[in-house]
């Protein structure tokens, strides 16, 4: 399953977005779930397929007695996620908590970002893509030598 490309969608007055047919596509209820779990990131607004969440979730092993750091990042990410079904017409209902945390009305683009998507405001978005353009090839250059750094640790 991968989520691909950029979508510019409307929130409805209901606060809901549809998600696109071509994203819905690749939503395999068996083994990514039907619904997405909404969570703050650093700078977007995120949707993980409820099973890929639950996963990813369950590989940060417990924290019951755990690290002070973890434990503090469990509570912000797990109490501010909300969980989001797609209804009979694609579309998820989003918290307004969460939308206003972000800036999003109206218009918000969707972010196909492999396993998950992310939602951003579409006019800060579109400011931003020769920003985005401009620092392409450092980002490439410094991303392969993250992934050859890695790949080189198990070497």
């Amino acid at each position: 399953m991968l989520f691909l490309g950029e979508y510019e969608h409307s929130l409805d007055a209901k606060q809901r977005l549809a998600i696109p047919s071509e994203l819905r596509q690749v939503l395999n209820p068996a083994t990514i779930g039907a619904a997405f779990v909404a969570v703050p990131g650093p700078d977007s607004l995120v949707l993980w397929p409820d099973l890929t969440f639950e996963k990813l979730a369950s590989n940060m092993g417990g924290s019951l007695v755990g690290d002070e750091t973890l434990r503090k990042f469990e509570r912000l990410l797990f109490a501010q996620a909300s969980s989001a079904p797609l209804d009979t017409a694609g579309r998820i209902r989003i918290p307004d908590r969460l939308l206003a945390r972000f800036g999003l009305s109206g218009s918000v683009m969707i972010l196909g970002v492999r396993d998950h998507l992310e939602l951003v405001n579409a006019t800060a978005w579109k400011s931003k893509e020769s920003e985005r353009a401009a620092a392409s090839e450092d980002l490439w250059r410094r991303a392969n030598q993250i992934l050859d750094s890695r790949s080189g640790q198990g070497k």
